[in-house]
């Protein structure tokens, strides 16, 4: 009982650490009382709908762990309640690696970077792939030059916030440009101040 995530997250081999580098106590109040993290709140809804990009883990029969971008407008990864998540999976190269290995294991990892704020939120969940009408109706995107071929639903297990520490800030062409708005308009200004003619400048 207690953190879900650290219920999932701490195996054995985990905790051997956590006790030999003298972190184990800081982390045993995780593991106790009743189950939290383990449903999302509106501050995980917001920031998870604000995306436009994650990275997931699966792993297929041989073991070996596979980790995939996923991107798309923001928004394309929706919240459908508490505990389930899904998104459109778009026509690509169709290795088919990430459905493929959900056949075998339907366990994933879920990484989603918020990189100006230096934010980062992990999800536990298990997934499957979904071609029903209903759920692509869901997730369809009527501004976004993409086909649908079908959806990835995960059920959440766990989830938990990560420290800002060694997030390098990056910015998308769009924050970019809502950064430097402002500055434009201030430029616009001065250069029309310059422009004028002296008697009417102030």
């Amino acid at each position: 009982m207690g953190h879900r995530f650290a219920e999932l997250a701490f195996t054995d081999n985990v905790r051997a650490l956590q006790a030999a580098d003298g972190s184990r106590n800081s982390y045993l109040r995780m593991e106790e009382g009743p189950d939290v993290n383990d449903r999302l709140g509106e501050r995980e809804t917001d920031f998870i709908v604000a995306r436009d990009s994650f990275y997931m883990a699966t792993a297929g029969e041989t073991g070996w762990p596979y980790v995939q971008h996923r991107g798309g407008p923001p928004g394309f990864l929706s919240v459908l309640d508490d505990r389930t998540l899904a998104f459109p999976d778009f026509r690509g190269n169709r290795q088919f690696i990430s459905a493929g290995n959900l056949r075998h294991d339907d366990r994933v990892s879920l990484i989603l970077m918020d990189y100006p704020n230096r934010q980062r939120l992990k999800l536990l969940g298990r997934a499957g792939v979904s071609d029903d009408p209903a759920v692509l109706e869901k997730l369809a995107l009527p501004d976004y030059r993409a086909r649908i071929e079908r959806a990835f639903v995960i059920r959440l297990e766990a989830f938990d916030w990560n420290c800002p520490q060694h997030i390098a800030p990056r910015y998308t062409d769009t924050e970019l440009e809502a950064l430097a708005a402002p500055l434009r308009e201030r430029i616009a200004v001065l250069e029309a101040q310059l422009a004028a003619p002296r008697e009417n400048r102030s």
